[in-house]
């Protein structure tokens, strides 16, 4: 894979060794290259459905305490904080770095409010989704009972690398699995 391009075949992905897979894909699960490391043993596969379906099943099939880390490594949305190029640019596309102070200082005490009840922070798929749907979900989720929200949060987690692989794997993503 060169550096100049950041969109790959699903030829290409089955063709490269553990590292180049790792480097290549590492990013998809927000700071826990180790969901790829652990996938690259299922290559071949067959579309970028089965790909996305392997690297979730790895993720989820973790031990309890890796998965925490996993939901940990998200950032909170709205954050001032540094996060990674793909966060910023999907919480751009929310309008999440154009909130008004109320607006941030609400998201702000709810992102606190959750993280300190469950243990992570909120996570949230936000291709599509503008601040109010965000704020709204934030606002309903934090009442949720722990299991059900963690189990929310892995899901949105699927959502997210979804979009993540599907742009990586434009071509690759209307296949069948």
């Amino acid at each position: 894979m060169s550096a100049e391009t950041d969109i790959l075949t699903l030829e290409q992905i089955n063709g490269m060794n553990r590292t180049q897979f790792v480097e290549a894909l590492g990013g998809i699960f927000e700071h826990s290259p180790w969901v790829a490391e652990e996938a690259y043993a299922f290559l071949p596969v067959r579309s970028a459905e089965e790909l996305h379906r392997v690297m979730l099943q790895t993720a989820r099939s973790a031990p309890r305490s890796q998965v925490d880390e996993l939901l940990r490594a998200h950032p909170d949305l709205a954050t001032r904080l540094q996060v990674t190029p793909l966060s910023a640019a999907e919480q751009q596309g929310a309008g999440l770095d154009r909130l008004t102070a109320e607006e941030f200082e609400r998201l702000t005490g709810l992102n606190a409010a959750y993280t300190e009840k469950f243990g992570f922070p909120f996570i949230l798929a936000v291709r599509g989704k503008n601040k109010d749907d965000i704020i709204e979900a934030i606002s309903e989720r934090v009442h949720h009972p722990l299991e059900q929200e963690r189990e929310q949060a892995l899901e949105e987690i699927g959502r997210i690398t979804g979009f993540r692989l599907h742009d990586l794997l434009p071509e690759a993503g209307g296949t069948a699995g």
